[in-house]
């Protein structure tokens, strides 16, 4: 048993991707929560393609793939933002329109390269066995700013994901804060695209926290448990296919997802087991109840 844990240890690249996995993980599945409580599963799925030719056009000119992407999903996060001020253009009609036009933009800067076609399974499926010490501490300090972004503004971010209209309501400043969430969510997105890859990478931002909010209902805690589950979904998944020979992108989302049936089914108080439980128990309680009813006085 040791010598499985142990072995993949003594190589260097399995110790960076094994760090960058952590990194991506606890990002993931804390900003997730606000992703799934706000309900914008959609919008992380745009910002994933919409990144797509900052990845092309960094890796063409030989630049950071972090910092094209970055370049580009804070572009599209703005524009996003920008597009729906205007009340007849809807959240989604942006979303459809934008990511979609940056995606293209990806494809046609592919298509004009030749012998570019061996490298694009990395950027779209990740290749988290490549990653250099200096991605690790970059996606490290992007950890730590994003953590501390969401430790200053948490009571005004969760207000707006709870509850838009109140906080409106309440003066809040929703349309910034709402730029301010989908730049954390570009952040934490491009951060895990060498690890998982530009399709997989929102897996692990809504996965981890779907199933932190089966366990819990409280924030923090769902943020904790979020955070936790990406994680350690991340590090099983990267021992399993290391020792399996299988993709570890694949594998790291496939672990998530195996976490989210188990919370889906045995969380004990939103698990199907405990809400079948507790509908037998009212069943149970409604049948006695009634039977008090009709039985005579002595």
């Amino acid at each position: 048993m040791s010598d499985l844990l142990l072995d993949p240890l003594q190589y260097p690249f399995m110790q960076r991707a094994l760090a960058e996995i952590v990194i991506v993980g606890i990002l993931s599945g804390v900003v997730g929560t606000l992703v799934v409580l706000r309900g914008l599963a959609f919008i992380g799925d745009a910002l994933a393609h919409a990144v797509f030719p900052g990845v092309v056009v960094a890796y063409l000119a030989g630049a950071s793939v972090l910092l094209g992407a970055l370049v580009v999903g804070a572009l599209t996060a703005v524009g996003i933002g920008v597009l729906t001020r205007n009340r007849r253009v809807s959240e989604d009609t942006a979303i459809g329109v934008l990511f979609v036009a940056f995606f293209a933009v990806g494809i046609v800067l592919i298509s004009r390269q030749t012998g570019f076609t061996r490298d694009l399974g990395s950027l779209l499926f990740g290749s988290i066995l490549g990653i250099s010490t200096t991605d690790v501490l970059v996606s490290a300090i992007i950890l730590v700013v994003v953590l501390a972004i969401l430790f200053l503004l948490l009571k005004e971010l969760a207000m707006v994901a709870f509850d838009v209209t109140l906080a409106k309501t309440l003066g809040y400043p929703v349309f910034w804060l709402d730029l301010l969430l989908l730049l954390l969510v570009t952040a934490t997105i491009v951060v895990g695209l060498q690890s998982v890859g530009n399709i997989l990478i929102l897996a692990l931002v809504v996965t981890p926290a779907a199933a932190a909010r089966l366990l819990t209902d409280r924030l923090d805690h769902m943020m904790a448990f979020g955070g936790a589950i990406g994680a350690g979904s991340g590090v099983v998944g990267l021992y399993i296919s290391y020792h399996a020979g299988s993709s570890a992108g694949a594998t790291i989302v496939l672990t998530a997802t195996a976490v989210f049936l188990v919370s889906l089914v045995l969380a004990p108080k939103h698990g199907l087991v405990a809400q079948a439980l507790l509908r037998r128990q009212g069943r149970h309680h409604a049948h006695h109840a009634h039977a008090l009813e009709d039985t005579p006085p002595a």
